[in-house]
């Protein structure tokens, strides 16, 4: 068989609503029946789910697409050309409230074997993904601006675990973006994700984001707020986002954000108490356009889009029994390829990013300082 690349479409938007439509009425039940024999606190890392709770994804594609995938303005460009240092922070802000999706309650994106990769370019912006561990799953993505001489990186690891009534998700490691043509560096954290069972269904971005600037001593807070059970009836909540923008040094405070980031945002000037929205999600997160091949030949044997093709192909077409068979060829695959390396005592070598580990936490650093154009491209 020849090379073949099955990408799914980034969900967008509107896909909520359809997604929420189309949710089996016995889905619940499923997924509890999953975690009968799993006690409160465990670590799921390793947990394996059937293909009928897979998104057609790798996770890789997921950590991409929150950089490649966007409708509209360039809000990753526009963090460069900003005159005034607030007002790049402002929108380093908002292309951080961008990376925010919604997400698919009950499912999750396949854990990525080591080694693969993704590689997509989007008009300037050129992103490439490597997952350098398994276990436990740590994945690197680069990220650069070609027109803007902006740099992304971000490595990322994730520990899902149980808490009865629901799974939280901590993500851990740090995002750094570089403003080159400033001379500025962005640092930040990571959300949490928390996917509840009861009393009501749902999945959400909750946690605390710090953004910080050490050049311009300049630093954002953003709170992502989590339903409470009485949110859940009245919507008041449901994905708010509030924070502020602030001198670190004397924390003065400059602006106040607040809105909703399936919604709007709004930036108030404390001093001149104007308003100015920031960030419209149905401009930059809905309409979103799958990926499309336009190399086959350049494409990697490592890509997603390939690794995964035929395990994406049954679930696209609900043919679970090949979606089944295929994923288990994957994951047998990657043992094998464990088993001949622990036999020669060779050790996993990532091949776009030089790796650092100490003790628990994971640094990773870009062998190129330019991601290249990949040979799958999001159309215009």
């Amino acid at each position: 068989m020849g090379k073949q690349v099955v990408l799914a479409k980034p969900f967008s938007l509107e896909d909520e609503k359809e997604d929420s439509e189309n949710t089996p009425p016995n889905l619940i039940q499923r997924i509890l029946s999953l975690f009968k024999n799993v006690r409160p606190g465990s670590d799921l890392s390793n947990f394996q789910l059937p293909p009928q709770m897979n998104l057609p994804r790798s996770q890789l594609q997921c950590y991409g697409e929150i950089v490649y995938s966007f409708d509209g303005h360039d809000l990753l460009g526009e963090c460069s050309r900003r005159d005034q240092p607030i007002e790049r922070l402002k929108s380093v802000v908002t292309w951080y409230i961008a990376t925010l999706r919604p997400l698919v309650f009950g499912m999750a994106p396949y854990n990525p074997v080591i080694g693969e990769t993704h590689h997509v370019s989007n008009a300037h912006i050129n992103v490439l993904v490597e997952q350098i561990s398994h276990h436990p799953p740590v994945s690197a993505l680069h990220a650069t601006h070609e027109k803007e001489n902006i740099d992304v990186m971000l490595c990322q690891y994730f520990t899902p675990k149980f808490r009865g009534t629901y799974v939280e998700v901590e993500l851990k490691g740090k995002r750094v973006m570089k403003v080159v043509n400033h001379k500025e560096t962005y640092v930040m954290n990571q959300p949490k994700l928390l996917m509840t069972f009861l009393p009501a269904m749902g999945a959400q971005w909750a946690g605390k984001v710090v953004i910080k600037c050490p050049e311009t001593r300049l630093e954002a807070e953003l709170q992502l707020l989590s339903d409470s059970f009485v949110s859940r009836f009245t919507g008041n909540n449901k994905r708010a986002i509030k924070g502020k923008i602030f001198e670190s040094s004397s924390r003065k405070q400059l602006y106040e954000i607040f809105g909703h980031w399936d919604r709007t945002v709004t930036a108030k000037n404390t001093k001149t108490g104007e308003l100015e929205v920031i960030y419209k999600a149905n401009e930059n997160i809905a309409k979103l356009k799958t990926p499309i091949v336009k190399n086959l030949q350049e494409v990697s044997e490592s890509e997603s889009g390939m690794v995964w093709s035929e395990v994406s192909e049954g679930i696209m077409r609900k043919d679970w029994e090949k979606a089944r068979e295929a994923k288990r060829d994957v994951e047998e695959r990657q043992r094998e390829s464990l088993r001949k390396r622990e036999a020669i005592g060779e050790s996993w070598i990532p091949k776009h990013f030089s790796v650092a580990r100490a003790g628990k936490d994971w640094d990773c650093v870009p062998l190129q300082p330019r991601v290249p154009r990949a040979p799958i491209i999001v159309p215009l």
